[in-house]
């Protein structure tokens, strides 16, 4: 059994026999910009990075190091914060990938949690599929998470309970909810975040502060360690589900171009 599913922790002989045995590699995709008082800069990073290992372990994969950065110019405004171009962007993804692919990875499960980087990332990965030959997908896990738990959560808020859970099911060490205490109206973000996030409509913001004056809104005080364990489980189980499921699919629809024998969910 391997030791870790991240691909940095691991020796090159185990790298090449996992490869070997289940050619599928997953890229958790995030950022480093501000979460208020109370939660890291990296927040999306690790949560992508968690939730990844924990599909990577049902799914029989291998968690690339997708690097924290990303594209996140609208957080700008706020120290913490660092962005990349899409270009430059979209180039990290595709050559990390494209690395993999000539190592013998075949299937690549795009793993993301920060909005910004959704229409690079639509970019990427269908040169990576037309160009390398990789079987993609792209999960948005942000979305996932709003899915399962944004009834009992306020919905998706930015550096709001959704957000504080992921981290806690990861580096509790790193989450401070005693330090809450500016939140942004809620009602004022949630109306903007309703208007972002339609399929119909897509306005470009320049500034996070156009949703949230304070740089976040929500209400994370009740987010506990044991709740941020079931989230991240209950995420990584559907995540692994619904993917087994589109690669299988992907195999039958283009003539098994990847070989679908190791998808199942483990154990």
């Amino acid at each position: 059994m391997l030791p870790s599913r991240y691909f940095i922790d691991l020796t090159q002989p185990e790298i090449a026999a996992q490869l070997r045995k289940n050619p599928l590699v997953i890229l958790p995709a995030g950022s480093v910009e501000q979460h208020g008082p109370h939660l890291p800069a990296g927040t999306d990073i690790y949560a992508s990075n968690v939730i990844g290992h924990a599909v990577a372990e049902r799914l029989d994969g291998l968690v690339l190091p997708g690097g924290p950065l990303g594209v996140t110019p609208m957080h700008m405004p706020f120290e913490g914060t660092i962005t990349l171009t899409p270009e430059t962007y979209q180039r990290v993804v595709v050559e990390t990938c494209e690395s993999t692919a000539k190592h013998g990875a075949k299937r690549l499960l795009i793993l993301n949690w920060h909005e910004g980087n959704i229409p690079s990332l639509a970019l990427a990965s269908e040169k990576l599929h037309r160009e390398v030959g990789l079987d993609v997908i792209v999960a948005q896990a942000c979305y996932v998470a709003a899915e399962i738990y944004g009834h009992e959560c306020g919905g998706l808020t930015h550096g709001g309970e959704i957000e504080a859970l992921a981290v806690l099911a990861y580096r509790p060490d790193l989450v401070h909810l005693d330090r809450i205490d500016y939140s942004s109206d809620p009602s004022h973000g949630r109306q903007w975040d309703k208007l972002r996030r339609t399929r119909s409509y897509q306005p470009v913001l320049r500034d996070i502060r156009t949703i949230a004056p304070t740089g976040w809104y929500g209400a994370p005080e009740h987010a506990t360690v044991d709740k941020g364990l079931k989230m991240l489980n209950d995420i990584a189980d559907a995540i692994a589900k619904d993917a087994a499921e589109i690669f299988r699919l992907l195999g039958e629809a283009q003539g098994g171009t990847a070989e679908i024998k190791h998808l199942k969910m483990a154990g």
